[in-house]
């Protein structure tokens, strides 16, 4: 099957560097606050105003994601379960990629964690860590996140990085939103709404990016 051509994506919006925080990895929403790993903590951001309104200090150096409730964060070969009102970790599985792993993101009671270059997806059971399906991709995984049904994650090669729409059984290319060159996607969330938010990798900055309408039958 081919890809689909790829259109621009929109950014529609830019946030940091912060103070402290020389790269963002993994990307989150809370439903208020963006929420970005910067390597030695996790920083929550306000999308209006860009503001850091408060920071948990635990290892964040890949994929995020919130369930509702709880955050949880790779650290290494790990994720950790994050209280987000304390800052505690409450519990840890191991990270299917024993190091390797990239974005993360939770859906319908599952993590989703991305295999940057084993250009793998996984489902996995968030309390024992156990594999449960893998999605194959062409192309380098960076973030990953789920919205309406639809699965979305990040490709950065070199200077070049997409958003691709793909399909969760066969792992096919529905949809591709190409950033501007040199401009890189790491963590990947989308706010439920038309905006997707972007790590930016060793720029520091996340961006927000707008999400293209829902295809219709």
């Amino acid at each position: 099957m081919s890809t689909p051509q790829a259109q621009a994506a929109e950014i529609v919006r830019e946030y940091g560097p912060f103070d402290g925080a020389t790269s963002i990895g993994g990307i989150t929403h809370d439903g208020e606050h963006v929420w970005a790993a910067a390597g030695a903590k996790l920083i929550a951001i306000e999308p209006k105003s860009g503001a850091v309104t408060r920071s948990i200090g635990v290892p964040a150096d890949a994929g995020t994601a919130f369930d509702g409730k709880h955050l949880y964060q790779i650290a290494e070969k790990r994720i950790d379960k994050i209280d987000p009102a304390s800052g505690r970790v409450l519990a840890s599985i191991p990270a299917p990629g024993n190091g390797t792993d990239s974005g993360m993101a939770w859906a319908e009671g599952s993590l989703w964690v991305g295999q940057y270059r084993d250009r793998k997806i996984h489902q996995i059971d968030p309390e024992t860590g156990r594999v449960l399906r893998t999605i194959e991709s062409n192309r380098f995984v960076t973030g990953v996140t789920w919205v309406d049904g639809e699965l979305w994650h990040g490709v950065w090669e070199g200077d070049e990085s997409e958003l691709r729409r793909i399909d969760p059984q066969s792992g096919a290319v529905q949809q591709c939103l190409q950033m501007p060159q040199g401009v890189g996607v790491s963590g990947l969330e989308s706010d439920g709404a038309d905006l997707f938010y972007c790590g930016g990798g060793g720029s520091g900055k996340v961006r927000a990016v707008k999400r293209p309408k829902k295809a219709t039958a």
